[in-house]
C-alpha cells in the first residue's frame, strides 16, 4: 500500500487559462515595470548567498518543486505530485509536463537531484534532511526519488521555497555550495539578463516566453506564476529621498521599502499607494560571532539580555508610526504557529542596565573590542546597530562601529577570523517571518562551522530540533518550540530585536500584488 500526495492543480475552465497570457495589448513602456529593491543584488545565487536580495532575485529566475500558500502549506509547483510509501521512507516525486530552462532545455530529474544537493550543502533545513537521507536518484527525466534512514515528515515543507530550494540546470547545482555560481539559466517565469546587471546599479529581467505557469490562482508561493511584464528593470537607489521623487514623478513604479520618514507624504502623494505585503512581518536580530572573543563566550552574551529594550528598536526604526512596529518578540515570529512567551520575561521585564554591567564583570570579559557592523545603506539595519551600539557601550563593552553598505557586510559576515584579522563582533539581520516559522530554519541552527554565520554550537538545541522534525502533532511541535525558547534564553544564539512591518510605496496603476514575505513579480499587473 502507497499513501499519495498527488495534488495536482485542476484546470479551471475557460477563464484561468487566462492565467498564461499577459497583457500584450498595451505599449510597450506599458510592459516594463521598473523597480527600485531595498538594497544592491550583490550576487544572484541564493544558494551561496542568504541574503534577502539574492532570495528575492531567486523567487524571480528560479522555481521550486512545492510552494506554501498563505497558510503555510506546501503546494506542488513544478512537481505534479509525490508519493510517499508506507513505512514513509521513500518518497517518489514525479515533475509536470512542460518544464523548460531559459536555454530552451527541458527541466529532468537529474537537474532536481543536483539542485538539492546543492542546496542541501548549505541549508539548514536541507542539512537536517540529508542527516535522514539514504540515497536521491532519477529514476527517469520526470521522476526522481529520495530512500530515507528515518521518516522526515516536513520534507514537503522544506522543498516548497521557504528555504530557496530552488531548481538550476544540472551542470549549475554541480558547483559546491561553497562557491558561487556564475551561469544563471532559470527554470522560472524571468529571465535574468548577465549581461545587463551591474552590482550597485542595476538589474534587468525578461520574461521567459516559454515558461507555464500552474493553471490555478497564485497564491503566496504557490499556484500560477504569471509574468504580466516584458521586462522588470531594478534600479539601485542608496538615496531614499530619490527613489522616492523617483516613484512620485512616475519614473519608477515600486519602491520595495520606502524610507519610513517618507512614508506619510507618500500616502498623500497624487498617483501613488502605499501599502503592506508581508502578513508576517520582518525579524531584526542582533547576531554574534561565536567563534571568536568576546561572544565565543556565553555567560557575556546572556548579559546584555538585562540591557535589551525592544521599544527602543521599534522607535529606532518606526519612529511615530508605532503600528509598523512590535516588541515582546522572541526566538519566533509573532504571529507563527512556533511563537510562544516561555522565557520572554528575559526580555520583557523592567530593564536593569546596573544588573548587565554586574553581569559582563562576572562573565569575565577583559575589554577586548566589540566590532559592531553597521550597513549605512538600509536605514532599519543602521537604526538596529545604532541602538545596540549604545547599548553595548552602556554595559561596559569596548564597542567599535564600522560602517559599510550592505553589500560589503554580507561579504564580511562570512568571516570566521579574529577581528584583528578583518573578522567581526556583532551584525544586525533582517529576516522575513516565514523563513523563520519553524526551529529548522538558519538562525536557530546549532552545528558550528557547518552551520549559518555566527556559528553557534548547541547539542541540547539540535536534539531539541531533531525532535520537532519527528513530531507528528502540532500540540508537540508546539511544546517542542516551548523547550527550544526556553534553551535560546539560556545560550543566546542571537537577540531578536523586534518585529516590524515594512510597508511598500508604487504606483496606483499597478494591482494585483502578492502577498507574501519576499517581494514576488508574478500576479503583479499594469491596469
Amino acid at each position: 500500500m502507497k499513501r499519495r500526495d498527488l495534488l495536482v492543480g485542476a484546470a479551471a475552465g475557460g477563464a484561468m487559462s487566462l492565467l498564461s497570457r499577459p497583457a500584450l495589448v498595451q505599449p510597450a513602456a506599458a510592459r516594463t515595470l521598473r523597480f527600485v529593491p531595498q538594497a544592491n543584488l550583490a550576487h544572484p545565487d541564493p544558494v551561496w548567498s542568504t541574503a534577502t536580495m539574492a532570495t528575492i532575485n531567486g523567487f524571480m529566475i528560479w522555481d521550486t518543486l512545492y510552494g506554501v500558500d498563505k497558510s503555510l502549506t506546501p503546494r506542488p509547483q513544478m512537481c505534479a505530485g509525490s508519493e510517499l510509501s508506507s513505512d514513509e521512507l521513500t518518497w517518489t516525486f514525479t515533475l509536470r509536463d512542460g518544464l523548460m530552462f531559459h536555454d530552451n532545455t527541458p527541466v529532468r530529474a537529474a537537474d532536481c537531484v543536483m539542485s538539492i544537493k546543492r542546496w542541501a550543502e548549505r541549508n539548514p533545513f536541507g542539512q537536517l534532511l540529508w542527516a535522514r537521507l539514504n540515497e536521491i536518484s532519477a529514476l527517469d527525466d520526470r521522476r526522481f526519488q529520495l530512500r530515507l534512514k528515518r521518516p522526515f515528515p516536513p520534507l514537503l515543507y522544506a522543498l516548497a521555497g521557504t528555504s530557496a530550494c530552488f531548481m538550476m540546470p544540472e551542470r549549475m547545482a554541480a558547483t559546491p555550495s561553497n562557491r558561487a555560481i556564475t551561469e544563471f539559466t532559470g527554470s522560472g517565469p524571468y529571465r535574468f539578463l548577465a549581461d545587463q546587471w551591474v552590482s550597485g546599479v542595476k538589474a534587468e529581467y525578461a520574461r521567459f516566453e516559454t515558461y507555464a505557469p500552474r493553471q490555478e490562482a497564485a497564491d503566496c508561493y504557490a499556484g500560477g506564476k504569471v509574468a504580466h511584464f516584458d521586462r522588470v528593470l531594478w534600479s539601485i537607489q542608496p538615496d531614499p529621498a530619490t527613489a522616492a521623487a523617483a516613484l512620485r514623478t512616475g519614473e519608477v513604479d515600486w519602491v520595495e521599502q520606502p524610507l519610513l520618514d517618507l512614508v506619510p507624504s507618500l500616502k498623500r502623494a497624487r498617483g501613488v499607494k502605499v501599502d503592506n505585503f508581508d502578513p508576517m512581518g520582518t525579524v531584526y536580530m542582533l547576531i554574534f560571532n561565536q567563534l571568536q572573543a568576546p561572544f565565543n563566550n556565553e555567560k557575556l552574551r546572556r548579559a546584555l539580555l538585562p540591557a535589551i529594550d525592544q521599544t527602543d528598536f521599534v522607535q529606532a526604526i518606526v519612529g511615530d508610526q508605532k503600528e509598523l512596529g512590535r516588541s515582546g518578540v522572541g526566538y519566533f515570529p509573532l504571529g507563527s504557529p512556533s511563537a510562544t512567551t516561555v522565557g520572554m520575561e528575559a526580555l520583557t521585564s523592567p530593564r536593569n542596565l546596573a544588573r548587565a554591567r554586574q553581569m559582563v564583570a562576572e562573565s569575565g570579559y577583559a575589554g577586548e573590542p566589540v566590532v559592531l557592523m553597521e550597513p549605512s545603506d538600509v536605514a532599519p539595519l543602521s537604526a538596529i546597530s545604532q541602538v545596540a551600539g549604545d547599548v553595548f557601550k552602556r554595559i561596559g563593552l569596548n564597542v567599535r562601529a564600522e560602517t559599510m553598505d550592505l553589500a560589503t557586510m554580507i561579504a564580511r559576515r562570512n568571516k570566521q577570523e579574529p577581528v584583528g584579522q578583518g573578522g567581526w563582533s556583532c551584525f544586525p539581520v533582517q529576516w522575513s517571518g516565514l523563513p523563520i516559522a519553524t526551529p529548522l530554519s538558519n538562525p536557530l541552527s546549532a552545528n558550528g562551522r557547518a552551520g549559518w554565520v555566527g556559528w553557534p554550537t548547541s547539542a541540547d538545541r539540535e536534539v531539541l530540533r531533531g525532535r520537532w522534525l519527528e513530531a507528528r502533532s502540532e500540540a508537540e511541535r508546539r511544546e517542542i518550540s516551548d523547550d527550544i525558547q526556553r534553551e535560546a534564553f539560556s545560550s543566546v544564539p542571537f537577540i531578536p530585536a523586534c518585529q516590524y512591518y515594512q510597508p511598500a510605496a508604487y504606483r496606483d496603476d499597478l494591482t494585483d500584488f502578492i502577498r507574501s514575505p519576499f517581494s514576488v513579480f508574478w500576479g503583479v499587473r499594469r491596469v
